[in-house]
């Protein structure tokens, strides 16, 4: 009577080296990414494995989809040596390549601090030096391509350890009958699979569900896999319009078109350096008032400006990549769970520092050393109104590329201070950096010359900051430079070793800077703020008397604006003001912790004592305006 068992149990076996190998895969996630994703004991480590496989089985079932469709149909000769290889291929060729994004997810994850999701289609996109870049990967990571391909040739062997044994049956009709019932059978265990479970009816699974089911947000990367991501983002449109509260009352509560004073100068120029992955980790002068055993600053020359200069020390990314950082720092406009500039809003006119200094006849220019248009810094550019722009093509000289990403630093800079020597005054420059980056190298001239410290990315910051060392040197003999007012920051972290920057909350902490040759801005500010406080607090400084859309806020303002900062961590929204950070799901806070819990290890959600309706209102209220002003196309 139990027909096509033998074929059932072949099917399960085949699908089970599926987990098996997804297991190994998350303990070399672990082992490549321990230092950020902190397990404090073995069976801590077990029961977020098993909460893993939740997320596991919709990767492999979705993976594996025809082959299972396949497996099920009740085909005269399916033990046939040439459809059992057939098979073996169409299994292989699926589950091969869900499977490498885990590996390539060892080491994105340390740059990104999230699980690869589509979105890093948008990133390298624009990049025409692809191969170059899969290329400096494979050569630097080796240790990962070998790992995966042991990993699949003893995925293979296993496989055809199993054998598939044909049912013996006459064909008849009861033959067919039964294998029509455990078919639908079988497919209604594999939707329940893909979709998370029987209980949950209103949607399948999420990434934002790790959350759920870990108690510390830190280990909700370790609970995903690649594959599930990437399945999980796969043509969303995170753009949709929310109705928390009533739109009479935005206004009142997150206050988004500011009219600001002139605090300080009325025509300055203004230079804006963004300097790539610059954590505020490597700064130390940004902490000085951090209690950190055996620290150990990498950029001299920063501390030394810094004594000179206003810095802010609680400030933070609203993005985790450069693409992402721009139109943040530029115009106020952070990116989510997509970068803003591959979204489709991205083409309307957008009110912005650029369009301000355009409006009040300032020169405008950007620079950056890479092949023109990567990162969509050239679209953007475009978009927001540069007069110029320079990049690798107009610096012109290949000898000083760095064979990956563009123009080193140094020679780069000192290519920005001949072309501003050059410029009508006043004007506007916006510089981004590219040297501190993977994979790590600094030119050969500088062998050796910067401290290597704890983790590469030590030593091209190093490089890094003595670019800036010889540009500031070179130009402060200008005439320009005494009326001009520096803006420095980043776009985003990188690689962490202080257990301080490891922390969810921590791994967006950048540096801001304002400094001027007159030595007015000087000191010490730990007020929360962010990238996106950039525009406004710089509008505020050169005497722009007329309204703008910013969801930042001055730093330089007397006004009521409450200080706050918000990113995307990859699964979740960290939101930080008050007392509290909250996380946020896109529709409901779910997790509550004190402000200093930089960890999110205590949550206070459920705590009768903890009123956080502030917070919620004001995060509610900043996110149904920021959706509804960028679908409407309101950024101007």
């Amino acid at each position: 009577m139990f027909y096509r068992i033998q074929e059932y149990k072949t099917l399960f076996l085949r699908i089970s080296l599926a987990y098996l190998f997804y297991f190994i895969a998350r303990v070399l996630f672990y082992f490549y990414n321990s230092n950020m994703i902190v397990i404090e004991s073995f069976s801590e480590f077990i029961n977020l494995c098993l909460i893993g496989l939740t997320f596991d089985t919709t990767a492999i079932l979705y993976t594996n989809v025809f082959f299972i469709l396949i497996s099920l149909l009740p085909l005269k000769n399916n033990s046939n040596p040439l459809f059992q290889k057939v098979m073996m291929v169409l299994y292989f060729s699926t589950n091969a390549v869900a499977y490498s994004t885990n590996f390539f997810d060892f080491i994105y994850y340390r740059f990104s601090q999230s699980r690869i999701t589509t979105r890093v289609f948008d990133v390298i996109e624009n990049e025409n030096n692809k191969a170059t870049l899969a290329a400096s990967f494979i050569y630097n990571y080796w240790h990962v391509l070998a790992l995966f391909f042991i990993c699949i040739l003893f995925w293979i062997y296993l496989y055809k350890k199993i054998d598939f044994n044909k049912s013996k049956s006459k064909n008849t009709f009861n033959y067919y009958i039964f294998s029509l019932l455990w078919s639908l059978v079988i497919i209604f265990i594999c939707v329940i699979g893909v979709r998370g479970g029987i209980g949950n009816a209103t949607r399948p699974i999420n990434m934002v569900d790790a959350h759920r089911f870990v108690k510390k947000g830190i280990h909700a990367d370790f609970v995903l896999n690649s594959p599930f991501c990437l399945i999980r983002t796969y043509k969303k449109n995170y753009f949709k319009k929310k109705n928390f509260i009533n739109s009479s009352r935005i206004e009142s509560i997150i206050n988004p078109i500011k009219k600001l004073n002139d605090s300080v100068y009325s025509r300055p120029n203004v230079v804006l350096i963004v300097l790539e992955s610059f954590g505020r980790e490597y700064i130390g002068s940004f902490n000085k008032g951090n209690i950190i055993n055996d620290y150990k600053s990498y950029t001299p020359f920063l501390d030394s400006l810094s004594n000179n200069s206003l810095i802010f020390t609680n400030a933070f990314a609203n993005g985790r990549q450069s693409i992402e950082a721009l139109p943040s720092i530029l115009a106020s406009v952070p990116s989510f769970k997509v970068p803003f500039t591959s979204s489709p809003y991205s083409n309307q006119k957008i009110q912005s520092l650029v369009s301000v200094f355009n409006e009040i006849d300032y020169s405008t220019s950007f620079f950056h050393g890479a092949p023109n248009g990567s990162m969509g810094f050239l679209g953007l550019s475009n978009i927001l109104g540069f007069d110029n722009y320079y990049g690798k093509n107009e610096f012109n000289d290949n000898s000083l590329y760095d064979g990956y990403w563009g123009i080193w630093d140094e020679p780069f800079l000192k290519f920005m201070k001949s072309e501003i020597d050059n410029f009508k005054e006043p004007f506007f420059t916006t510089f981004f950096s590219l040297s501190s980056h993977e994979p790590f190298y600094v030119p050969e001239e500088y062998k050796d010359v910067f401290p290597k410290g704890n983790v590469q990315m030590h030593q091209v910051v190093g490089y890094s900051d003595n670019a800036l060392k010889e540009f500031f040197e070179t130009s402060k003999t200008q005439p320009w430079f005494d009326n001009t007012l520096f803006i420095i920051t980043a776009d985003h972290c990188n690689q962490f070793w202080y257990p301080l920057y490891r922390a969810p909350i921590n791994r967006f902490a950048i540096p801001i800077m304002f400094y001027h040759p007159n030595n007015s801005f000087k000191g010490v500010n730990d007020e929360l703020s962010q990238q996106l406080d950039i525009f406004p607090s710089i509008v505020d400084l050169i005497g722009y008397d007329k309204p703008i859309n910013t969801w930042g806020r001055s730093l330089f303002s007397n006004s009521q604006d409450v200080p706050f900062s918000i990113h995307y961590s990859g699964t979740v929204y960290h939101f930080s003001m008050g007392a509290y950070n909250l996380v946020f799901d896109g529709d409901n806070v779910i997790g509550v912790y004190g402000i200093k819990d930089l960890h999110l290890e205590n949550n206070l959600i459920n705590n009768p004592n903890v009123d956080y309706s502030k917070e919620e209102l004001y995060l509610k209220a900043f996110f149904q305006d920021y959706m509804e002003r960028i679908i409407d196309n309101k950024l101007e």
